[in-house]
């Protein structure tokens, strides 16, 4: 147990709720009811996206320059566990409490609605600021939002952002520069990323279908996501974290999956954990052809064919920079007692037609279950462009 950190809180807005409570109702019952078909986002072509649950309000007027979807979501997560921030600032103080994000698309929708009226019009829209899409802007949102005066800095390395962002906290706790850190992170929908995964033809016409013999695509989501993390462990600890850069291809993994596994190695070790005591995987799972068969080599590798997983992406589309603490979240939430009592997996949703080629996994069904004797961990993956690839590890602790 020494060195893990404790997640004291999670506050979170997804396609499958906004907040806890609704979010793990839907997660566990393998909930799709937030996938929509939008006419607004690829030009000349509808498309599949799953859109977060819940009203999203403005920002206080005080903070109007970085308002956007982006960070009103973030806002919506903080709000969630703002008496634990508050509990926080209080015991460590404002300058001890750091803030680290990850975001992949920022308010980019709101500098491509700005730039749209200004080729109408020829003018900028009243109100609109450059900080809106600026990729350092959520943490510095964040920051503002919260009245800290810490480290805060944003990571942006596409799909394995907010999931970086958890060993780059724990550096700074470890070295004493901090006490706590907010983590997490979100990416909302615009116009750029449905349409540059179009253009790459990885956009699926229908849900995503991980690991499917059928698997044509992704599906695009949006999230947001944020964490509290101490130096004491608490119910749930963030155990370990393994990071890779295989730079195989500028988009492409490397087919023989062997970044992902030495991620995944590399977070067992860094949780003293063996391949063995992994409860559970939330696999990356993106329902690309490529990508969905390294990953099932690698984790095969590791795992075998007996350990449960599943890809959540088939609920929530890939929420790009914010799938990292997205599915960090659903560890959290598959681990807390509190929102899981019966102790449910989230279930891998597809058409069960299996892909002889890919290497066997065992993907979970409604109703899963795992054991609750002892320490229970669980393994998250993310994996980026450019062969960024992380893994996470998170626990239960015994009572």
């Amino acid at each position: 147990m020494t060195g893990y950190l404790g997640i004291s809180a999670m506050g979170l807005m997804t396609p499958l709720g906004s907040g806890k409570t609704q979010t793990a109702a839907n997660l566990f019952k393998g909930s799709r009811e937030s996938l929509r078909t939008r006419e607004d986002l690829v030009p000349k072509r509808s498309v599949l996206v799953a859109e977060a649950m819940g009203e999203v309000p403005p920002l206080p007027a005080a903070l109007a320059q970085w308002d956007c979807r982006n960070n009103r979501m973030t806002a919506i997560a903080i709000e969630e566990i703002r008496p634990d921030i508050d509990r926080a600032i209080a015991r460590y103080g404002r300058g001890r409490i750091a803030v680290i994000l990850g975001t992949s698309t920022s308010g980019i929708a709101e500098g491509e609605a700005a730039y749209a009226r200004r080729l109408q019009s020829g003018q900028w829209p009243e109100g609109f600021d450059y900080a809106q899409q600026e990729i350092g802007g959520l943490s510095e949102f964040a920051q503002a939002y919260l009245g800290l005066t810490g480290p805060a800095y944003t990571i942006a390395t596409a799909c394995s952002s907010s999931a970086k962002v958890f060993a780059t906290a724990r550096r700074l706790i470890r070295t004493g520069l901090v006490d706590a850190a907010i983590v997490g992170g979100t990416d909302s929908l615009c116009r750029m990323t449905p349409s540059g995964f179009t253009a790459l033809g990885a956009v699926s016409a229908a849900p995503a279908n991980p690991f499917s013999r059928n698997r044509n695509g992704i599906t695009i989501g949006e999230a947001a996501a944020v964490f509290l993390l101490e130096k004491e462990p608490g119910e749930i600890a963030f155990m370990g974290i393994g990071e890779t850069s295989d730079a195989h291809h500028i988009s492409a993994p490397d087919p023989s999956g062997v970044g992902a596994e030495s991620a995944m190695r590399a977070a067992l070790r860094d949780a003293g954990c063996e391949a063995g005591e992994i409860a559970y995987v939330n696999l990356h799972g993106t329902a690309t052809p490529l990508n969905d068969s390294m990953e099932a080599r690698a984790v095969h590798e590791i795992f075998g064919a007996d350990t449960p997983c599943s890809s959540t992406k088939a609920m929530t589309g890939h929420t790009l920079g914010a799938a990292g603490a997205c599915e960090a979240a659903f560890l959290w939430l598959t681990l807390s007692q509190r929102y899981n009592p019966q102790s449910l997996l989230p279930p891998h949703l597809w058409d069960d037609a299996r892909d002889e080629e890919l290497a066997p996994l065992r993907l979970t069904g409604p109703g899963d279950r795992f054991s609750e004797d002892g320490r229970v961990a669980m393994l998250s993956n993310s994996f980026a462009f450019g062969g960024s690839n992380v893994a996470l590890v998170l626990g239960r602790m015994p009572s």
